[in-house]
């Protein structure tokens, strides 16, 4: 694993809103810390930095654009970046400013991607960015997310869907899916 200079660093949807209750239980209580050495390494090596946001329009979310829960968690907060991309999907790449255009404007063709949840707004991110032809790697011990019911009451954990989402990424040629500390190593390589 090599980064170039150019290897921009997305951090989706580190919020303050995911620390309410109402989400249920989490995986990873390591992933912000992870996250805070991913920003530091990509800013000792003034690589570009992407922050994104999820400016909920869900009536009720801890999301919720103005609301408290809508600001950036402390490791986020004062975290050099290069853009900031407001959005109110599962993918970065269907916010605003248009977070494709400005890579490709920069000739930007490698990018990691952390944040919360594992298995929506990261994995989403992650498929897309395969699907348009960047070289994609995620330190999934960097994101993190919740319990989870599907149809007719099937109840998955937190890790197990993180797990899933390592296979999906991995297993579909989106991404590489590696540790923080893979990332870590390579990035000051």
């Amino acid at each position: 694993m090599d980064f170039d200079d150019s290897a921009a660093l997305l951090v989706i949807d580190v919020q303050q809103g995911f620390d309410d209750p109402s989400w249920g239980e989490r995986d990873n209580p390591e992933a912000e810390a992870n996250i805070a050495r991913l920003i530091a390494a990509w800013s000792d090596a003034s690589r570009p930095i992407v922050l994104v946001r999820h400016d909920s329009i869900a009536e009720g979310s801890p999301l919720d654009a103005g609301s408290p829960g809508n600001a950036f968690k402390d490791i986020v907060a004062d975290a050099p970046h290069e853009l900031l991309v407001t959005k109110q999907t599962n993918s970065a790449f269907y916010g605003e400013p248009d977070l494709h255009g400005w890579l490709g404007a920069r000739g930007i063709r490698q990018l990691v991607i952390a944040g919360i949840q594992t298995n929506m707004c990261v994995e989403t991110t992650a498929r897309m960015a395969g699907n348009l032809g960047y070289d994609v790697t995620v330190p999934l011990d960097a994101t993190h997310t919740f319990d989870l019911e599907g149809p007719g009451g099937i109840r998955l954990s937190a890790a197990e869907l993180a797990r899933a989402t390592a296979v999906n990424l991995s297993g579909g040629d989106f991404a590489r899916v590696v540790t923080t500390d893979d990332v870590v190593g390579a990035a000051h390589g």
